[in-house]
């Protein structure tokens, strides 16, 4: 079983939308069984505040017809750096701060997400820029290059 984490800043934008963006991509390959798929934020104020979704996320995701469900946010923790095998981050500062937590990615299991995609760059916070459907589409297009790696890498 192949264990994904997806991460970002504070688990109610991008990383859910990513967990949700590539469950439904692998289960419409029939690979279900074959992922544990989940997400996680770098910060710990929404587990604290018992934050989901946040609203225009599951607005996008409906419009796109990708189902989900409630999820709250939680911190990554050292377990979970022990626990998945890929944990991907939507930007450069993901790493650094997951780092703060980690101390050290001796197993080089973190990734953003679309360094696997032949743009690789940081997708912006929505939160921030209010621009949720370019974070989407960057979401959309790393979950489809990094499933090809998957694929490619292992035999299904």
């Amino acid at each position: 079983m192949i264990k994904v984490l997806f991460v970002c800043l504070g688990n109610i934008c991008r990383s859910p939308m990513a967990e949700f963006i590539f469950k439904n991509m692998v289960d419409k390959k029939n690979l279900s069984e074959k992922f544990y798929i989940d997400s996680a934020a770098t910060s710990c104020y929404n587990e604290i505040n018992k934050e989901g979704i946040y609203i225009e996320v599951k607005k996008i995701l409906k419009e796109m017809k990708i189902p989900f469900n409630e999820h709250i946010s939680k911190q990554i923790t050292k377990e979970d750096y022990k626990k998945f095998d890929y944990i991907l981050v939507m930007e450069e500062k993901n790493i650094f701060d997951i780092l703060k937590i980690i101390e050290k990615d001796s197993k080089n299991k973190i990734f953003r997400l679309l360094d696997f995609s032949n743009n690789p760059k940081n997708i912006s916070d929505p939160w921030y820029t209010g621009d949720f459907y370019s974070a989407y589409y960057d979401i959309v297009y790393g979950c489809e290059k990094f499933l090809e790696y998957i694929i490619k890498n292992n035999k299904f």
